[in-house]
């Protein structure tokens, strides 16, 4: 029956459109198509024929109303049927087998059975077990498995979170760079305006007084060429007098034409002395803007500092706080412990820097390998990678030594010098008030070194100031300059 309805309506359909009839016309060879269908075929075809056979047509097809009814009553009878019922569903709850409700359940073929299904010859040496017993033990699993997934979204959801929180706080840290960069920069246009402003001043007070001073010796010279000027035509006056007169004032014009006047020179100096002004500008003015700005050998890194820390804009001064700021737990930043560490590592050389403790009552300084631990409790010692001196109570000294060393020192030092010998394998502290030795690590060093400070807090919390990097001073020696 399916078939010969599928026959049907292939011959109800149009062979151009592929679709049912509709206003089919009637050719002469007895084809039928819609009449747009055809219409549009001759169009393309710019000649009145066949779609199929290909025989030519003269008159307008007429309406195929036989067709036409035919196709209007199968639609209208399709549209009526009434819809296919969906089979209906088995009944998961019984044997689809033996028709009796699913009780049991086999534990080796992992499925449920019904009472006849057990003494089959399939389920008989099987170990078989309540249904709902199963359903439990099934789903205690399934509680069991997703323990670890509920741990590793947790795990997910957090990073995801610390992840959203370091976005913006990689905007907020660009947004603060930009702004200091402009400031700073502000700093050296104003230095420079400053610098470009006092060099032409002075260049126009040179000019100034060069060209007072040309100016009048220009006049000074004005008056000397006047009065030679009329001495010489008073003389040549003279010559063109009668000879008798000529001769009885020879002797006035003789005299007349007596000239005291020293040759002019031209003066040495006079010009603007351009080689003072643009001589080395560049290098001149870099020289000054050197005791305007400072040098730290060392810098502090920011993403290190734990989030009770305030870091100074410079990065050369760090203080404690004790109050949390909003900050990602990047893996580079200590937490909880008050520490950070500096901008650049050492894996070979000598270096050294020092670091302002003032009164400080409690401190951390030293240099602390790039493995450290940074999360949770930190052991300051060389097995633990921390080479640090720290001061506890005001007046109690330690090297954090394999063995902690407890340090008499003569006098309180308010700066702490450290000194890094990487290929040595050393690190010294020094009082550079006298230079004296305060304490020396000594070991094998294996991989990067950073700079490490500590601002800790005092027992009940306090601990005012800050540590301070300190700036060297920066000389430019003419005499060791020399052409490569």
């Amino acid at each position: 029956m399916a078939a010969t309805a599928s026959f049907l309506e292939e011959e109800l359909c149009c062979a151009v459109c592929s679709d049912f009839f509709k206003d089919p016309v009637l050719l002469k060879c007895s084809h039928s198509f819609c009449r747009v269908c055809l219409k549009k075929f001759w169009e393309q075809k710019s000649s009145r024929e066949c779609p199929l056979c290909r025989r030519k047509s003269v008159d307008d097809p007429p309406l195929n109303l036989i067709l036409k009814n035919i196709v209007e009553n199968h639609l209208k009878h399709k549209n009526e049927a009434p819809e296919k019922t969906e089979a209906p569903e088995k009944n998961e709850t019984h044997c689809s087998l033996h028709g009796e409700k699913l009780l049991l359940y086999c534990v080796e073929d992992q499925e449920p059975i019904c009472v006849v299904c057990q003494t089959a010859r399939k389920h008989r040496d099987h170990q078989l077990c309540p249904l709902e017993e199963a359903i439990e033990d099934k789903k205690e699993d399934l509680r069991a498995s997703l323990i670890p997934l509920k741990e590793k979204l947790e795990k997910f959801t957090k990073v995801k979170q610390e992840s959203e929180k370091t976005a913006k706080h990689i905007k907020s840290q660009s947004q603060q760079t930009e702004k200091k960069i402009k400031g700073e920069f502000e700093e050296l246009h104003q230095f420079l305006r400053e610098e470009e402003e006092a060099r032409l001043t002075v260049l126009r007070v040179e000019e100034k007084e060069k060209s007072e001073r040309m100016k009048e010796k220009i006049e000074n010279i004005s008056k000397q060429v006047s009065t030679l000027s009329e001495k010489i035509r008073d003389i040549e006056k003279a010559m063109g007098a009668e000879d008798v007169s000529f001769l009885k004032t020879v002797n006035d014009t003789k005299e007349k034409a007596q000239c005291s006047l020293q040759d002019p020179e031209l003066a040495s100096g006079a010009l603007i002395d351009v080689a003072k002004h643009l001589g080395s500008l560049k290098f001149r003015v870099w020289e000054k803007m050197l005791g305007t700005v400072q040098y730290t050998p060392v810098t502090l890194d920011p993403n290190t500092a734990a989030s009770r820390l305030s870091v100074s804009d410079d990065l050369t001064s760090v203080r404690n706080t004790d109050v949390f700021q909003q900050l990602p737990d990047n893996p580079e930043r200590f937490s909880p412990c008050v520490c950070v560490l500096g901008s650049k590592g050492f894996n070979s050389g000598k270096h050294s820097w020092e670091v302002e403790v003032g009164g400080k009552p409690a401190w951390d300084v030293g240099v602390a390998a790039e493995s450290v631990n940074r999360k949770g409790g930190i052991s300051c010692s060389p097995e633990d990678g921390f080479w640090v001196v720290v001061l506890r109570k005001g007046d109690v000294y330690t090297a954090c030594d394999s063995l902690p060393t407890r340090l008499r020192l003569k006098r309180k030092p308010q700066r702490i010098r450290v000194q890094l010998d990487y290929d040595r394998g050393e690190v010294s502290f020094f009082n550079p008030a006298d230079m004296s030795l305060i304490y020396t690590f000594k070991g094998t060093f294996t991989g990067r070194l950073f700079p490490f400070f500590c601002p800790c807090a005092n027992d009940d919390g306090s601990n005012p100031g800050a540590l301070k990097i300190c700036p060297v001073k920066v000389t430019v020696m003419s005499s060791q300059l020399r052409c490569l």
